[in-house]
């Protein structure tokens, strides 16, 4: 039959089923609790909706004298709103319940997201320290400071150094008798020094000198470290003999080296065995070379068959202690033996100073020749040796150094068909101390480092070191007549200095110092060394300023 009414009946709900539905939609979590009620209203509502939508119908389409329909009353409704505003209610109770849980998670979730963010960088921040660490270690490295310039490859095995040395000198000499141009200016050493390793374990020297009248190399090898222990060198070097010789140039006390050089080979061509022991508590040196005179250095050529034999032995016993006391002492010996071909005149002592071969004083002055008179020539014939016992002792402030050398050699005259031979032992020794008076330490190698550099603004006054030096050279007496003339030559000189040094930082020193030699025989007549320089005693004043790196 055709649909004219639309009934709607609404019941209200027992216990029973309020229950089983409120037990059925229950949230099983506080955080869903929200969702379920939400969604349990709104089927009520939508029934609600509908079933006051069909009252509205039922009651536009029934006749006015039809009966009244049994359905839901308006007590029934007013509970179901009263059931809905309990639930809604409850709802936003829940809510606000859940609101510090759920702020509390998304805190804790946004903390977790920022750590995690945190973390990220840091291991980021290690991948670019590691990275920048192992481009640093790999990058070249390049140097600039006090010790010159240098530049070399991360790890060192190659490497190469510039270094350099410029020394401007004044002598003045004082009741000289009248000796014309030994006073003045002098440009006393003007070197570039050149240095490096390659391979890490081959190291290289190269020393040329544009002070003086022409340029020379005064130092070319080449150095192979196997260990500190063992070492090998081979080159134009230092004759590992005398001491003081081996002590570097910017290092010495006084402008000139003490008359113990004059018997001691300067610089020759040979190779060289050596190595430090120990840490230095035992040194060695043992080398052959082509062979020199006293007082000279190679020409880069050898002038004979035979060859030399050189060598020396140090000993710093309490250098690795804790003996501080002692830990600056040092004692050694060096010597050399070789043989010299009758023909060659480059056998015997340089022959700077004058025009003869011979020695020389603190002033660089020739003050004994081998000039017998009567035209004869004198060479050097056969054994020539050498030995030098040494020692130094360097404590805070405080340095000292003495060494002793015998140097006898088998020398010939020759005047016409005679021939005269003779072994001439000639001897030498020097004692030299040092104070430096604002108190840094002495010491053998590496000068002196100012606690406070040259600053008057700053009240930096550098270092100020006095020193002192008494030496003597003894001539054999068998050299006269027949090798030396005594009447122009010095049998014997001894030599006193004192001077001031005053360092104004690591790098710049000034010199100045006053030394004072007599001599016994010589003194006659000549306008020409040796004669004129034994004539007087020698009294120099010296001054030097310096600039090493």
């Amino acid at each position: 039959m055709p649909l004219s009414r639309v009934h709607c009946v609404i019941r209200k709900p027992d216990s029973r089923s309020m229950e089983k539905f409120e037990k059925f939609h229950a949230p099983n979590t506080l955080a869903s609790a929200n969702f379920q009620i939400r969604d349990a209203l709104a089927l009520i509502l939508a029934a609600l909706l509908v079933a006051i939508s069909g009252l509205k119908i039922s009651a536009q389409d029934a006749p006015a004298n039809a009966a009244p329909t049994t359905g839901a009353t308006s007590d029934d409704i007013k509970a179901l709103r009263q059931k809905i505003e309990d639930l809604e209610r409850k709802v936003k109770e829940l809510e606000e319940k859940n609101k510090p849980e759920a702020q509390a998670d998304k805190d804790k979730a946004r903390t977790d997201e920022l750590e995690q963010k945190v973390k990220i960088l840091e291991r980021n921040r290690e991948l670019d320290v590691e990275t920048a660490e192992t481009k640093a270690k790999e990058a070249p490295k390049i140097s600039i400071g006090s010790d010159g310039f240098s530049f070399g490859n991360a790890d060192g095995s190659y490497a190469v150094q510039l270094k350099g040395v410029l020394q401007v000198d004044s002598r003045t000499f004082l009741h000289d008798a009248g000796i014309v141009g030994n006073d003045g200016f002098l440009l006393r050493r003007a070197r570039p020094v050149l240095q490096g390793t390659v391979a890490r374990d081959f190291d290289f020297l190269f020393v040329p000198d544009f002070g003086g009248s022409s340029v020379q190399i005064f130092d070319a090898y080449l150095n192979y470290r196997y260990r500190p222990e063992l070492q090998l060198r081979a080159g134009k070097m230092k004759s590992p003999i005398g001491l003081e010789q081996l002590q570097a140039d910017v290092d010495i006390l006084f402008n000139e080296r003490s008359l113990i050089t004059d018997l001691l080979p300067n610089r020759d061509l040979g190779i060289v065995l050596q190595g430090d022991i120990l840490g230095g508590v035992a040194s060695y040196a043992a080398g052959i070379f082509n062979g020199l005179g006293d007082g000279r250095s190679t020409s880069n050529f050898d002038f004979e068959d035979d060859k030399a034999f050189e060598g020396r032995v140090f000993f710093q016993p309490f250098k690795t202690t804790s003996l501080y006391s002692l830990q600056g002492f040092g004692f050694g010996l060096g010597g050399s033996y070789e043989t010299m071909q009758r023909t060659n005149t480059t056998g015997l002592p340089a022959t700077t100073g004058g025009t003869l071969p011979g020695f020389l004083t603190d002033g660089q002055q020739q003050f004994f020749a081998y000039n017998p008179a009567g035209g004869a020539v004198v060479v050097a014939d056969g054994e020539h040796w050498r030995l030098s016992p040494q020692g130094y002792y360097y404590y805070g402030p405080f340095g000292f150094l003495g060494e002793y050398i015998i140097s006898e050699q088998r020398v010939t005259s020759v005047l016409g068909a005679t021939r005269t031979t003779r072994r001439l032992a000639n001897t030498a020794w020097q004692v030299s101390g040092s104070w430096i008076l604002t108190g840094e330490d002495a010491a053998y190698k590496g000068g002196v480092v100012p606690r406070h550099p040259f600053n008057p603004l700053a009240g930096g006054w550098g270092a100020w070191q006095l020193v002192g030096r008494y030496e003597q050279l003894d001539i054999d007496n068998d050299a006269f007549p027949l090798f030396s003339n005594p009447a122009s030559s010095a049998t014997f000189a001894a030599a006193w200095s004192v001077g001031l040094n005053w360092y104004l930082n690591r790098n710049f020193l000034i010199k100045g110092s006053f030394s004072h030699t007599d001599f016994k025989g010589g003194g006659g007549a000549g306008a020409s060394a040796p004669a004129a320089v034994t004539r007087n005693d020698e009294n120099v004043f010296f001054t030097r300023m310096q600039l090493a790196f």
